[in-house]
């Protein structure tokens, strides 16, 4: 996998609370709540533990196989049970969540995360937190059917380092799920990138003529050039009907505001920011992870 898209998980360390909000406006409260994880299940001897279905511990070497057992002796159950992730999976076929969970920190081992790293990515994913409900609509940017049963929406700035970076991820993971999944596309500039405005302005207008992929794409391709005449010249490439791009740039700033409005008011303060259903994004950046919450919330749909 590209290493650009997937860093050494113990990088992501440094930044494991908040994720993905690598550009950022104001500092924001950490996302975490307090992690319920350790259950008297942590001393059960080896050979009374039972197995967990599905599970090939053959693919993890000896101290992984390890440390997972004892991971899902002591994370909570996902379902908010009084129980062990384990005894979730093997005992509470209530728990649809449990099968997601266990694969869920079976990669996170094999990965390479480290038990904290795991712990607190476990917490970010399954803790009960509040969905966030946003508002869209289908003549918003967008990528896939707008009667998918899962809904993406993504807050950006086209100067953030860390959005083009993440643009990546969608793009491979949207790729595997084009029937099933539609992403919205929210315009969140920040104060410091003085050019982001005009460049989400610019990809608005070039959506009023059916190109908003196509400018996307040359707004991130050429990050550090989005000047007027940057603008103008991406517009041209793309042959769009000059005259009409430049009214619709100009009026295209109120629904700018409008985006930058509704992430303020969801705790938007820093980018990329993505819901998935409602839910925030908060895993390793990566297609792998990423499918990984996309596959538990179309099973939650159906």
């Amino acid at each position: 996998m590209n290493a650009k898209i997937l860093p050494s998980l113990s990088i992501l360390a440094l930044a494991s609370a908040t994720v993905l909000g690598a550009c950022k406006d104001k500092p924001e409260p950490s996302q975490a709540a307090a992690i319920e994880q350790s259950f008297d299940e942590s001393e059960v001897p080896e050979g009374e533990r039972k197995a967990v279905p599905g599970v090939d511990l053959s693919q993890l070497d000896t101290s992984e196989a390890a440390r997972f057992e004892k991971l899902i002796d002591t994370l909570s159950s996902p379902c908010g049970k009084a129980h062990s992730l384990r005894t979730s999976r093997n005992t509470d076929s209530s728990c649809n969540r449990a099968s997601f969970a266990v694969d869920y920190v079976f990669a996170l081992v094999k990965d390479g995360g480290t038990d904290s790293e795991i712990r607190k990515f476990y917490d970010l994913r399954f803790r009960d937190s509040e969905e966030i409900k946003l508002v869209v609509s289908s003549d918003e940017p967008h990528h896939g059917p707008t009667d998918a049963s899962v809904v993406v929406v993504e807050f950006y700035d086209y100067g953030c380092p860390a959005c083009e970076n993440f643009k990546q991820v969608l793009d491979v993971s949207l790729s595997e799920y084009e029937n099933d999944v539609v992403v919205y596309y929210k315009q969140f500039p920040l104060p410091g990138h003085t050019d982001s405005p005009g460049a989400a302005q610019a990809a608005i207008a070039a959506g009023r003529q059916g190109k908003f992929d196509e400018m996307h794409q040359l707004l991130f391709a050429n990050q550090h050039s989005h000047k007027m005449d940057d603008l103008e010249t991406y517009a041209g490439e793309l042959g769009l009907d000059m005259a009409k791009w430049k009214s619709d740039y100009k009026s295209a700033a109120a629904l700018v505001e409008k985006h930058r409005s509704q992430g303020k008011e969801a705790g938007v303060s820093s980018t990329p920011v993505t819901y998935i259903n409602g839910k925030r994004y908060e895993g390793p950046p990566s297609p792998k992870y990423f499918n990984m919450w996309l596959e538990q919330s179309l099973a939650e749909a159906i």
